[in-house]
């Protein structure tokens, strides 16, 4: 089988459809496998980079309401919609360190961003906040029994989910990497977004999240004396 790639052009906008398959040569009447089919081009890309960030933002705001609202019952030494901003804070950073990596990559390897780049962005978000709850609903938990100030509170939470955290992560990331090196040309930038932005998300709830909990507690009692 050869494989074959077809490009067309659209004078009007500048886009540029290229189409990957594969021959079967040796058979009387070739047949044509399609493996992948792309459109690139300014507006594609203009559209695609708007739909990115509106998909994103919503998936946000999304998440920072069901934060506040299952942190709900929670109202000392922080209020409930904290939670949900540093959650935020944290998966802000982990789209950013996606981002980032691909930008360097479009700059210095060509590779072009997808509608699969779009929907490992919002599967990252996901998993990310799923991280980032499991350590601040520890914190929930241990608040109403702990003799501990609520520095001693969150470390002890940290302390006690970040076992899980790394597991999770591990085995995650390792399945990842099989599909990375053993999948498909299709799905590999797919996969790779998926595993830069999850393996963020390990520590970005843990390093990024708790801390700045922890930041906004001590600024409010400043304020309060």
């Amino acid at each position: 089988r050869d494989s074959e790639n077809v490009a067309t052009s659209t004078a009007a906008t500048g886009d540029t459809v290229i189409a990957t398959g594969t021959t079967a040569s040796s058979t009387p009447a070739a047949r044509v496998d399609e493996l992948r089919f792309d459109t690139i081009g300014p507006s594609i890309g203009q559209e695609l980079k708007e739909r990115a960030i509106y998909a994103v933002l919503i998936a946000l705001l999304v998440i920072i309401a069901y934060v506040a609202w299952a942190f709900r019952k929670v109202s000392k030494p922080v209020a409930s919609w904290k939670y949900g901003v540093v959650s935020i804070v944290a998966l802000f950073h982990d789209i950013m360190v996606v981002v980032g990596v691909f930008a360097l990559l479009g700059r210095y390897a060509g590779i072009e961003i997808d509608s699969a780049f779009i929907a490992a962005l919002l599967t990252v978000l996901g998993y990310s906040v799923n991280d980032t709850i499991v350590v601040l609903d520890r914190v929930r938990e241990n608040l109403p029994r702990s003799n501990e100030d609520f520095l001693g509170t969150v470390d002890t939470s940290i302390s006690q989910t970040v076992a899980r955290s790394i597991n999770t992560t591990l085995t995650t990331v390792l399945a990842l990497l099989a599909l990375l090196f053993f999948g498909g040309e299709t799905i590999r930038y797919f996969i790779l977004a998926l595993t830069i932005g999850i393996s963020s998300g390990a520590y970005s709830s843990i390093f990024i999240a708790a801390p700045l909990l922890i930041l906004w507690e001590k600024w409010g009692r400043r304020r309060a004396t």
